[in-house]
């Protein structure tokens, strides 16, 4: 273990032995860390707060701290992280409010400087969250999403896998698998680069913008667009996927333009 001697730690936490601490690293609580993972200068871990294989954490980040809810009250909540994620300069993630009930995420994923992740967010794999973006309460991201610059993202809304938010653009509303969202939960497309790079070939690409086409023609109603899917249109995995999100939404989907 190499940890340096500026370093305040914890009697409570659980370090292994193949773990590196930087200068003034701070780590309050029962913090549990896995090996190889490297934390660095005045990074601050705190309270019930497990952290996986290969991650990093860069200067200033703040992980597991309490949530920014009124109705917590201290009581044990935990944050939960995976393997080989990097979160970058001051990048803060909250733990949960209820007791007992946690913020998770997943595997490789990459937080730039000043990201935001509110308690109870449940987030997937291979993630993109750009800087300063801002994840309110209560979020679910899914696979391979991308969270551009400075996006805001209320509480209780769901992302679905290979979802791109564009810069500045903000969503109160659900936002479709694989679309491609601007300014204020609009739907401007498909993500077809990030499925491209993510292995999908030309027919799947085509069966979810003919899907998209239906679905999010501005103005148009989401039930009868589905309806028509599913009557008229041959329904793929992926199509399915799609449909079946959109019905299992309670805040509403974002809206073609």
């Amino acid at each position: 273990m190499s940890i340096h001697s500026t370093a305040v730690i914890d009697a409570k936490a659980e370090i292994d032995s193949e773990v590196e601490i930087g200068p003034y690293v701070v780590i309050e609580g029962p913090v549990k860390i896995k090996r190889r993972t490297r934390v660095m200068a005045h990074a601050y871990l705190t309270g019930w707060t497990e952290i996986g294989e290969d991650n990093e954490i860069h200067p200033g980040a703040i992980l597991g701290g309490a949530p920014q809810d009124k109705a917590y009250k201290g009581e044990e909540t935990y944050l939960r992280i995976g393997d080989h994620n990097i979160f970058r300069e001051y990048v803060q993630i909250h733990r949960g409010t209820a007791a007992g009930s946690s913020t998770t995420i997943g595997d490789h994923n990459f937080f730039m400087a000043t990201a935001h992740v509110g308690h109870n967010c449940n987030l997937g794999n291979n993630i993109v969250i750009a800087n300063g973006a801002l994840l309110g309460g209560y979020v679910d991201v899914g696979n391979s999403v991308f969270i551009s610059g400075n996006c805001v993202v209320h509480q209780f809304i769901r992302i679905g896998d290979y979802a791109i938010m564009r810069g500045l653009s903000g969503t109160s509303r659900d936002v479709p698998p694989f679309a491609i969202i601007d300014w204020q939960h609009t739907v401007r497309g498909v993500n077809v680069i990030g499925l491209k790079r993510a292995g999908f070939d030309e027919r799947r690409i085509r069966d979810i913008r003919d899907a998209f086409r239906v679905l999010f023609r501005k103005g148009r109603n989401l039930s009868m667009a589905i309806k028509e899917i599913e009557e008229n249109t041959r329904v793929n995995d992926d199509v399915m996927t799609l449909l079946e999100f959109i019905k299992a939404s309670k805040r509403g989907v974002c809206f073609g333009d």
